[in-house]
């Protein structure tokens, strides 16, 4: 069902907002099932207008001082926090997440505008005399050109914050493609950038499916594209945008292990894998989505993760006030996908020790809600083992020692982030040596890293050389 009070979704080029009169896609309010917007589904001959406003506003903004850009960009992180509440409002909206999660998101995103207000310090260049005989040697980072952002619909806010203001304070130009399930809060984010200053070009918004971003790998004047999504996409991006030329960072999606170890803190254990499994609705490529239980660590623990699980308050997150535990899931199809996984699950052989399929909401009957679900007894085979749910779902998984929990965590073939939970310093030394993941935690669930450090996934978590964040992005950016 359609809103009564439909929210506008324009492009946004050369500083212009452009109602371009589109076919669109549906944006959800997942806690209602309402459609609350129509995202118009641009292709070639949008992306080819926002890639030459952004490339005609290059030249000037290349020779901006970088100090410059660094003082618009604090102004516009004076601006984001002044309208905290409005962009945490738009997330739960558009997304579904707690408010909670959405203001956690949004510090996230400041964070990383931060790091590029000290842009200045970042693009410092090296120097040495006499390298040889009268001759001296100096580099200098000089920006790229027109740089691509494309994001995804699980952190409507943080991700775009991860490319574009690092990217313009290096001295790029940017044209933003935002999930076309999320559009709207990314449009609040430029809005705000615009209202800091940014002259007419530098950033720009596109909105569409994959004949725009297709269109948007193959543009020739687009010289860098950072993405983040699932693995499938991932790998297209940058096997497309390589191939054409292009510099790429394609974050994509994760299967994360927990060990448990049989001496590990029981109630610190269950906290942590209740957050990092059912935190956000499991729709992050961070959430700890398989534990894995060593010796009699499953005995120990499951009992107590069973019932944090179902006290997990599962409902509605428009409204502020009564805000639940946790939220929906971004549209009824990827609910059904879910639980598609949690049955093939069970057909396989595991067992159901928490089933959240029945949650309801009474207030909210055609939300689209799933309820904490923990499966025990799951083996490597098995499909809910090997791919990524990206839902409010523990695989639990048993293992007779550390060395196996490593070899089974090492054959997935993502490798974003691992953790274990242990008293022992011995194992927790193991662990970190041997286990195949860019960001590993010790007795930490989500070993996410902060905006100063580089987002470093492996394997098929990642495709590329330079990751997102930190001093790998200044090189990417530049």
């Amino acid at each position: 069902m359609k809103s009564a009070n439909m929210t506008p979704c324009p492009l946004f080029i050369g500083g212009e907002w452009i109602r371009p009169g589109l076919a669109g896609s549906p944006v959800y309010n997942p806690s209602t099932g309402d459609v609350i917007a129509e995202c118009p589904m641009g292709g070639a001959r949008e992306v080819d207008a926002a890639v030459e406003a952004a490339a005609a506003a290059f030249p000037a903004w290349r020779d901006t001082p970088a100090i410059e850009r660094a003082r618009l960009l604090f102004r516009y992180r004076h601006l984001v926090e002044e309208e905290f509440d409005r962009l945490c409002a738009s997330i739960s909206r558009e997304h579904g997440k707690t408010l909670v999660e959405s203001r956690g998101s949004i510090y996230r995103g400041i964070e990383n505008i931060e790091y590029a207000c000290g842009t200045p310090s970042h693009l410092f260049g090296d120097t040495l005399e006499n390298i040889a005989r009268n001759v001296d040697c100096e580099t200098v980072l000089q920006p790229l050109g027109v740089c691509v952002g494309i994001t995804p619909f699980n952190f409507p806010a943080m991700v775009p914050l991860w490319m574009f203001p690092l990217a313009i304070a290096c001295g790029n130009t940017f044209v933003l493609k935002p999930s076309e399930k999320v559009p709207l809060t990314s449009l609040i984010l430029v809005e705000l950038l615009e209202r800091a200053g940014l002259p007419r070009g530098v950033l720009n918004v596109v909105h569409g499916g994959r004949e725009c971003v297709d269109a948007l790998l193959a543009h020739p004047k687009v010289r860098a594209v950072s993405f983040v999504g699932s693995s499938p996409v991932a790998k297209h991006i940058y096997d497309t945008a390589t191939r054409n030329g292009k510099r790429v960072q394609a974050n994509g999606g994760a299967k994360n292990y927990v060990v448990v170890m049989p001496d590990a803190d029981v109630p610190r254990s269950v906290e942590a894998l209740a957050t990092a499994a059912f935190g956000c609705a499991g729709e992050r490529c961070m959430a700890g989505s398989t534990a894995i239980a060593v010796g009699k660590a499953a005995d120990r623990i499951l009992p107590q993760l069973v019932d944090a699980a179902r006290s997990v308050k599962v409902g509605r997150t428009d409204t502020p006030m009564s805000q639940p535990d946790m939220g929906p899931l971004i549209t009824g199809a990827h609910r059904e996908r879910v639980i598609g996984l949690v049955e093939s699950g069970e057909k396989e052989g595991a067992t159901i020790a928490c089933d959240g399929r029945g949650v309801s909401v009474p207030e909210a009957p055609n939300g689209f809600y799933l309820g904490a679900t923990i499966v025990d007894k799951v083996s490597e085979g098995m499909r809910i083992a090997r791919e990524e749910v990206f839902g409010p779902v523990l695989n639990v998984m048993r293992m007779e020692d550390l060395g196996q929990a490593i070899e089974a965590a090492n054959r997935s073939s993502y490798g974003n982030g691992a953790s274990i939970f242990t008293n022992s310093g011995p194992a927790a030394r193991e662990f970190k040596h041997r286990v195949k993941a860019g960001m590993v935690g010790i007795n930490v669930g989500v070993p996410a890293t902060m905006a100063m450090f580089p987002f470093t996934g492996w394997d098929a978590s990642f495709y590329g050389d330079l990751h997102i964040q930190g001093r790998e992005a200044v090189q990417f950016y530049t």
